[in-house]
């Protein structure tokens, strides 16, 4: 018996780790006029370029608890454990759809095995806590411990993102008009992270360029109280802005290799061109 874990896309885990660790991905749609768009489409380096035309911001749905169940039966069916690590539940209603989903196949089959784990975030900080179950899981630890592996990791990641405007916010309706405007208008820069399961503001800088200094600085007051164990540079947009960032700010705090990935566009479309950094440190921050 086996623990198998299950995300949904926003975690960002790339198809190689998919494969590697045997994760099972459950997409979050992307819907234009309606239409799911297909994930190689999503994927694609040039997909911000076409959002950025859209009049309209596509929408994003929430897998179904069908969609989970469908995995669910067949993980226990199969004779293993599943462990599901998913977007914030104040993000996003994938952790209530796997929940119901987790109900209706333990009243079907009473012996199986299934625990849904909120990783309070998305992009790489909930993939941390995936990735270290899926690791754990593949070590043949038992379904508690691969639970404990995602909560522990979960206390010690940080998402730190700044945008290169506040238009995308406005225009999905998560801040008001007026506000966005205003925004606009004093060249305000957020930076953002994840903060007890929903988006908050770290800091708020001047610009651009300020606000990535402040990622820095919050960053290395982290990592000189609690350690680095990794970090990885995420974008939605430009990969250019992301290189630079990663040169001039991440890579002289972690001192060794950093990654970059891109954010997931079920969380880029609502952000629009971001930049960020993902880190885990040695000892847990919260």
């Amino acid at each position: 018996m086996a623990v198998r874990v299950v995300t949904d896309s926003a975690s960002s885990i790339s198809n190689a780790d998919n494969e590697r660790l045997s994760i099972t991905t459950i997409p979050i749609l992307v819907l234009v006029d309606g239409i799911a768009v297909p994930e190689a489409e999503l994927r694609a380096t040039d997909f911000h370029v076409r959002l950025a035309g859209l009049p309209v911001l596509p929408r994003t749905s929430q897998p179904a608890p069908e969609d989970f169940a469908e995995v669910f039966r067949r993980i226990v069916d199969g004779g293993d454990e599943a462990l599901a690590i998913l977007i914030s539940a104040g993000m996003s209603g994938t952790v209530q759809s796997a929940e119901l989903a987790a109900t209706l196949v333990r009243s079907e089959r009473p012996n199986a095995r299934i625990e849904v784990v909120d990783s309070r975030s998305n992009s790489l900080e909930e993939g941390f806590a995936v990735l270290a179950a899926a690791e754990a899981a593949a070590l043949g630890e038992p379904l508690g411990e691969c639970v404990r592996a995602a909560k522990e990791t979960i206390r010690r990641t940080r998402f730190l993102f700044a945008l290169r405007s506040l238009e995308y916010l406005r225009r999905g309706g998560r801040i008001s008009g007026a506000a966005g405007l205003l925004g606009i208008m004093l060249h305000i820069a957020p930076v953002l992270t994840a903060d007890k399961g929903a988006t908050g503001v770290a800091t708020v800088a001047r610009n651009v360029g300020s606000a990535w200094t402040k990622i820095g600085a919050l960053m290395r007051k982290d990592v000189e109280r609690y350690g680095i164990r990794q970090a990885a540079v995420q974008f939605f947009g430009d990969s250019e802005d992301a290189a630079r960032f990663l040169t001039q700010f991440i890579a002289p705090i972690v001192g060794g290799e950093v990654s970059v990935v891109p954010i997931h566009p079920v969380v880029g479309l609502h952000v629009g061109p971001a930049v960020g950094v993902v880190y885990e440190t040695e000892r847990p921050m919260r």
